[in-house]
């Protein structure tokens, strides 16, 4: 098991023979000319009742986001036909629930059933999981869940007061037991320090198994929110050192660069996949803050030599 100790002396390592090891790792596990491109939807939004300071879809704040429904089933797949069409290989759901309610969780299981149907792998993110919950997705054939850590233990309670760390830890392993592949990763710049990286990423490693998808998301400060004043976010080497350092410790998992890529300039995108990262949300939003579109990212892709990892077509579940 990878320690504490051996995190900080990765992070203090010169950052040219960082970004070395990180790229030879990456080598060793994956295609170096492939990203796996992702997209990801908001089927319910806004009014949920965690206080996360960085979210704008959190009741506790007044935000420009408007409440709204459950989205249709038959927008969704609309979406998810729209996302495979440009060449995303993973479709993702998110609803603002602290847990999803009961009485919506039959059309979230035919929401997985019907975008598997397209051939795409689906993942969903929904809050908290009971064990009955993750066994009703598994069984619709939900391929990922994600559940992020956000930060560490110790800053956790900075960010966020209405869900425990240990509840986090709880519908990771609700997924893990149900035998659906984990999506975890958590949020960079919202003033944790470089210990508290280390910390972050030491608890990814410490799961029993180290996630198959890492999402590593750059605070996108959103005003309304506790953290929508936040000028100045975390330095970009220190960014790209903390990919660097997650590709090396869990050399197999997807690592994804998340929300904050519309502050990221290109030669910062290329340095963060020189470092590793290989899975990006691709499309013109993230939930509800903006992302970078088909036709920036088809360029910048187009530049590094870089292709979308192709379709392989996931059977549907009857």
């Amino acid at each position: 098991m990878t320690d504490k100790t051996t995190i900080r002396a990765l992070f203090e390592l010169p950052f040219n023979e960082l970004l070395f090891q990180a790229q030879s790792t990456h080598r060793s596990f994956h295609n170096n000319t492939e990203i796996e491109l992702c997209a990801l939807l908001s089927i319910k939004t806004g009014s949920c009742p965690e206080d996360c300071k960085y979210c704008p879809q959190s009741a506790h704040y007044k935000t420009e986001i408007e409440k709204e429904k459950l989205m249709d089933i038959e927008a969704v797949v609309s979406q998810a036909k729209r996302a495979k069409d440009l060449g995303a290989k993973r479709f993702c759901m998110g609803g603002a629930w602290r847990n999803p309610p009961k009485k919506h969780f039959p059309q979230i299981l035919e929401m997985v059933r019907e975008v598997r149907g397209l051939g795409m792998e689906t993942c969903m993110t929904l809050g908290m999981l009971s064990k009955e919950q993750a066994g009703g997705l598994k069984e619709a054939g939900l391929d990922y869940y994600n559940h992020n850590l956000d930060t560490s233990p110790e800053f956790y309670g900075n960010v966020i007061s209405t869900r425990t760390y240990e509840d986090r830890l709880n519908t990771l392993e609700e997924v893990r037991q149900a035998d659906i592949k984990v999506c975890c990763g958590g949020i960079l710049g919202m003033g944790e320090t470089r210990e508290d990286r280390i910390s972050l990423l030491h608890q990814l490693v410490s799961l029993p198994k180290a996630p198959d998808s890492v999402p590593i998301n750059q605070l996108i400060p959103i005003p309304g929110t506790p953290l929508g004043d936040k000028k100045t976010s975390i330095d970009k080497f220190e960014f790209i050192r903390t990919i660097a350092v997650a590709r090396i410790i869990m050399p197999s998992s997807m690592l994804r660069l998340s929300a904050g890529r519309t502050n990221m300039s290109d030669e910062m995108q290329a340095l963060c996949f020189m470092a590793g990262a290989n899975s990006i949300f691709h499309g013109d939003k993230l939930l509800t803050a903006a992302n970078p579109g088909h036709s920036k990212d088809e360029k910048l892709m187009k530049t590094l030599g870089l292709q979308a990892v192709k379709h392989e077509v996931v059977e549907a579940v009857c």
